[in-house]
């Protein structure tokens, strides 16, 4: 199957501590979006990618891949949206040009750049068995307790079995008429943090069609703060 991948960019990334974009941030003197591109293109599964850049950033991005490729893979830079589902969105509108016969599409976020080119191999190959959207995804091993406000606090309302909860990675990996699809059908809601949806998994899911999981990767973390950054570094540089 030909895929072709959107990596959202677009973050400002505050909780990072730092003033430049989160995607711009150096891993170990390679930037979030730079490790994240170059893990894409080397599964050699990935035919082009579009990478969303903040508003006005889209040339400092850009720069970034001086010959327009990562790793040999085309790499088109756009700008990206209020919201994370609008900026995949718009993504999506431009990945027509780079792969127009793509019929798989990998979201992938720069802030888990660690993910590996094996976890997008094994994304793409569960899309070739005949799955329409694929997640991946870690047991949880906390205990976890929803949350009830109340006038004095909050308090327990109930807990989870955890032997059935996952929590969620990218890339994530859908057919590609069905995401767009059901990118459509919510577009209503991207424009704003308070309704848009946090994964374009929730976006199928809202569609009523199945989303499958298969095998994440503790690698594949979210870098939302300084210490997250202070680990990856540690991850890449240990012994």
């Amino acid at each position: 199957m030909r895929c072709g991948a959107v990596l959202t960019a677009a973050g400002s990334g505050t909780r990072l501590g730092d003033p430049r974009p989160k995607a711009l941030v150096p891993l170990a003197g390679v930037s979030l979006v730079e490790r994240a591109a170059t893990a894409l293109a080397g599964s050699g599964v990935v035919a082009g990618i579009v990478v969303t850049a903040p508003a006005g950033r889209v040339a400092e991005v850009a720069a970034l891949f001086p010959q327009g490729t990562a790793a040999g893979v085309p790499v088109q830079v756009v700008a990206g949206g209020p919201t994370r589902q609008a900026s995949v969105a718009a993504g999506l509108a431009a990945l027509a040009a780079v792969v127009p016969d793509c019929g798989g599409v990998l979201v992938h976020d720069a802030a888990r750049c660690l993910a590996t080119p094996e976890l997008v191999r094994r994304l793409v190959r569960a899309l070739e068995d005949g799955r329409r959207a694929v997640v991946p995804a870690l047991p949880v091993t906390d205990t976890i307790k929803q949350a009830v406000p109340g006038e004095d606090g909050e308090r327990v309302g109930a807990t989870p079995d955890r032997s059935l909860l996952r929590a969620v990675q990218t890339p994530q990996a859908f057919d590609r008429a069905l995401l767009e699809r059901a990118h459509r059908a919510a577009a209503e809601r991207a424009g704003d943090e308070s309704s848009a949806v946090s994964d374009d998994a929730g976006l199928v899911e809202l569609l009523g069609e199945e989303v499958h999981l298969v095998a994440g990767e503790a690698a594949a973390l979210k870098i939302t703060t300084a210490e997250d950054l202070a680990y990856a570094e540690w991850l890449l540089t240990r012994p």
